[in-house]
């Protein structure tokens, strides 16, 4: 596009030269990109400053005109979410035109205050516990999920508003999970736990899950770490967690061999209420029917479904969502359908296995009892999926990477006082369907 002036023809490059990175760039990479952008983080690279963006100029332009980066996975049409960093036509407009007129600093005056970020964390904690000492994880082969025990440290109920898993080495920790479990006095601390599986040479499990219905909820579950989900921050949303005296934590992590031995060492932070909270936010883990029947993926098949369901036995209000697939997710939907017969699309994801977003949610979204909340999903294992390990084989459900999964987490908030394992009931109508 050209525009003429007094006879001359100026390239549109000209009317962005203006463009700098103090004044029109810094407060955009602030607000959308510095949080995974910073040393420390997920991203490979840091925008913080000038001197470590502008290497990067054109590689942003790219980035952004594609809608690549920032990573946002949800249908527009379906929610609105409060960690939507999404750009508007406008910022993209700003990067692209810095990076055309050649990536100019501009003046330090211009520059706003730099944002400030907690030392090493998203979130400012009040308590850390950590894994007593750094898990060795080799070189090569399969690590099964291995599960750690270490004590909370509270000698009373302690209710906490925000939780962060931070792993000590990203490079080898594919996700963490915490979980409370009652405290028993033979528990060894500190000491990893592995369940050994036999594999055949490609790895995958030789023993299937032969019955596991989708009835047992994991109402224990506390924070999950996979790439690109933020912390469980409850304060969004006025609400708080329970960790109660006489109970563990128990870590459980994926490791994932990068080619060298190396080790670990994940911390868990906590952010404390100062009082007992009205609201108590509870995380729900329901999960297809994961049995050999019900969960088997066929070889190229590029559309494969399967779903799970809870009905909701108590009033509650809807606030935070997590899907979860392996290499061959392709899209995932959460579907609300209310006593009255009307229903609703609550979320819908195109999945990225990158990026495993979390979504908290602007407005709760009030569910009445007898609600049933229906999570859909599709697998492709076709050769157009560039993700897949191999498209020539069936697939079933595992921990590994090459295997599969469906758990479509999501997370309410109630009035203090109910009772956690009484607020939804899993439907057997979870089986896998075409």
């Amino acid at each position: 596009m050209t525009y003429w002036l007094a006879g001359l023809v100026l390239p549109i490059a000209v009317f962005a030269a203006d463009v700098t990175f103090n004044r029109d760039v810094l407060p955009i990479l602030g607000k959308k990109c510095q949080s995974c952008h910073r040393p420390g983080e997920v991203a490979p690279m840091s925008l913080l400053t000038y001197e470590s963006s502008r290497p990067w100029a054109k590689a942003i332009k790219a980035a952004v005109l594609t809608r690549k980066m920032p990573p946002w996975s949800a249908d527009a049409r379906y929610g609105h979410f409060v960690n939507d960093l999404t750009l508007t036509p406008d910022e993209i407009r700003v990067l692209s035109d810095w990076a055309d007129a050649g990536a100019l600093e501009g003046e330090e005056k211009d520059k706003p205050s730099p944002r400030k970020w907690p030392d090493g964390w998203a979130i400012q904690p009040d308590v850390i516990v950590s894994l007593p000492h750094p898990i060795p994880v080799p070189a090569k082969g399969v690590i099964e999920i291995t599960e750690i025990t270490i004590p909370t440290g509270f000698t009373k109920d302690t209710w906490v508003t925000s939780i962060e898993i931070r792993p000590g080495n990203r490079s080898v920790v594919h996700h963490a999970d915490v979980f409370l479990v009652p405290h028993e006095k033979r528990v060894k601390y500190g000491v990893p736990v592995i369940t050994a599986k036999r594999r055949d040479v490609d790895g995958v499990a030789i023993e299937r899950i032969q019955r596991e219905d989708a009835t047992r909820g994991l109402l224990g579950l506390e924070a999950i770490y996979v790439p690109g989900a933020p912390p469980a921050d409850y304060r969004l949303h006025g609400a708080a967690k329970l960790i109660p005296v006489g109970t563990d934590f128990v870590i459980q992590i994926h490791y994932t061999p990068n080619g060298t031995a190396t080790t670990d060492q994940t911390r868990v932070g906590f952010t404390l209420a100062k009082d007992k909270p009205a609201r108590r936010f509870i995380t729900v883990v329901p999960t297809a029917v994961r049995d050999e029947a019900h969960f088997h993926i066929p070889a190229g098949d590029p559309n494969w479904e399967t779903r799970a369901e809870v009905v909701f036995q108590q009033d509650a209000e809807l606030v935070w969502f997590l899907p979860h697939m392996h290499l061959r997710g392709k899209d995932m939907t959460y579907r609300l359908i209310y006593p009255s017969g009307e229903s609703e699309t609550a979320l819908h994801v195109k999945y990225d296995f990158g990026w495993q977003l979390g979504y908290d949610v602007k407005k709760a979204i009030v569910v009445p009892k007898g609600t049933r909340l229906e999570a859909t999903a599709h697998f492709d294992n076709s050769a157009n999926n560039r993700f897949n390990p191999d498209p020539s084989k069936d697939v079933w459900w595992g921990d590994q990477t090459w295997e599969e999964m469906m758990i479509p987490y999501f997370g309410v908030v109630v009035r203090n006082g109910v009772n956690p394992e009484k607020i939804v009931a899993y439907s057997t109508a979870s089986d896998a369907v075409k």
